[in-house]
């Protein structure tokens, strides 16, 4: 799950100081979720707007706004709207902002949500960071903690000088992430993985911007 934050509404209306019509994209997915793009939250910001003299001539819920076909049909299901708004203002990541931009180029679109990180659920409203989307995934030889992600420096070679009693010496609230992989493979009874060389993560696996289109995959074995 992408998990996202509200813009600041000072940010928000200083985006479209200069403009009236406006047409609102929220998600009914991640942002939904973390109670940023859902439905309560595009009209809340539908009143905040129109309050500010802004005309608000409509809003679609697409139930992933980063999914370019659901998006576009739900679009073109409202396109007198979206033709006469000045802007739009998305309440989704942004992948969600950049679906809107790509399939209607000539549209001014502004996010309504700054992006944090990809997030594993704890509880309704809790999420934790948990993976780095790095390209070449270390778990089964880290117990499935990820390095990359729990450690604050990334080191993928053991801990650092400054874990002190099993603590981080970022933030001494938790735990160090090679201490926790530690007793992991202990308790699992494979701590020869961590007598096993590995070679300098490359990082090329994660260059940007990245891209995979199965069909072009499946036409390639053929």
């Amino acid at each position: 799950m992408i998990i996202t934050k509200s813009k600041d509404i000072k940010d928000v209306l200083e985006f479209v100081k200069d403009k009236h019509n406006i047409f609102l994209v929220g998600c009914g997915s991640c942002a939904e979720a973390c109670k940023t793009g859902g439905e309560p939250e595009v009209i809340a910001l539908k009143n905040e707007l129109e309050s500010h003299g802004k005309k608000v001539l409509s809003y679609i819920m697409p139930e992933e706004t980063c999914n370019q076909n659901l998006t576009r049909k739900l679009i073109n299901e409202n396109k007198d709207a979206f033709e006469r708004a000045d802007a739009v203002i998305v309440l989704a990541c942004g992948a969600g902002v950049q679906t809107i931009t790509n399939l209607y180029e000539e549209k001014v679109v502004y996010p309504g949500l700054d992006t944090l990180f990809l997030g594993n659920t704890k509880r309704v409203g809790d999420f934790a960071e948990n993976c780095s989307l790095c390209g070449e995934c270390v778990l089964g030889e880290t117990a499935s903690i990820c390095p990359v992600t729990r450690c604050p420096k990334g080191l993928l070679h053991g801990p650092c000088g400054g874990m002190d009693d099993g603590k981080c010496e970022m933030d001494k609230t938790k735990e160090c992430a090679w201490v926790r992989i530690y007793e992991r493979l202990k308790a699992q009874g494979r701590l020869d993985k961590l007598r096993k060389l590995k070679p300098l993560k490359d990082y090329s696996k994660h260059a940007k911007p990245a891209a995979l289109n199965l069909g072009a995959r499946a036409r390639s074995s053929l």
